[in-house]
């Protein structure tokens, strides 16, 4: 897979505008695309097998994993998701960037399996930034922000095993960045430390805000 279509996998925390992120790619200018990926749940009735998911059986989902036909996978809420190599290579001979947002476990198979990849880490412009977008949502129960943020707590700390991070504080002028990442251009300046210290503010923040309701149900 050449270097100049190679995918660009965004993984971030809950609340830092990571789905917008590739949307905004996608609906932009330039060779940016999703890709079709396969799942082992029952098609909705507005979905169509090979335009929205490969709807495949669970046993032949496990069968492709074996033979080595997903370039990245994972089992969520009982049901199994992957990539298609397949679809990575379509869109690289067609000079198209995929564009994949992914969770932490999902990059790291990428970069074993994808030589090339852009593996890019999305941060918020701060910890109470996050979290007021995740309180604004209206759709999460304090318990479910809880967990999002213990979540981050983890997927921050392999901030140092991504090639590039970008910060989130204006939407426009971050998916400029991302297209420069993309193409070899000016690269942001990031230091490792950051993350750090946004990794310990939301420690201290789980320390009152989750406890105040796990508390109540132990």
């Amino acid at each position: 897979m050449s270097d100049r279509a190679a995918p660009v996998v965004l993984v971030a925390p809950s609340g830092t505008g990571k789905t917008t992120l590739a949307s905004r790619l996608i609906d932009g200018s330039g060779p940016y695309v999703f890709s079709v990926s396969a799942t082992t749940r029952e098609p909705r009735d507005d979905e169509r097998d090979g335009i929205d998911y490969h709807f495949l059986e669970p046993k032949e989902f496990a069968d492709r994993v074996n033979e080595g036909w997903f370039a990245e996978w994972a089992t969520v809420h009982d049901q199994m998701y992957g990539t298609p190599r397949s679809e990575l290579d379509a869109a690289s001979a067609r000079g198209e960037h995929v564009v994949m947002d992914i969770d932490v476990q999902g990059a790291s198979q990428i970069r074993a399996s994808v030589p090339g990849a852009k593996l890019i880490f999305v941060l918020p412009p701060s910890v109470d930034i996050m979290l007021a977008r995740l309180i604004e949502r209206g759709t999460e129960e304090p318990e479910s922000i809880a967990r999002r943020l213990e979540s981050a707590v983890i997927e921050l700390q392999a901030v140092p095993d991504f090639d590039y991070v970008v910060v989130n504080d204006d939407l426009d002028e971050c998916v400029s960045k991302i297209r420069n990442i993309v193409e070899q251009q000016e690269l942001p300046a990031f230091h490792e430390q950051d993350a750090e210290q946004m990794r310990r503010e939301i420690v201290e923040l789980l320390k009152g805000y989750y406890n105040m309701y796990r508390h109540d149900s132990e």
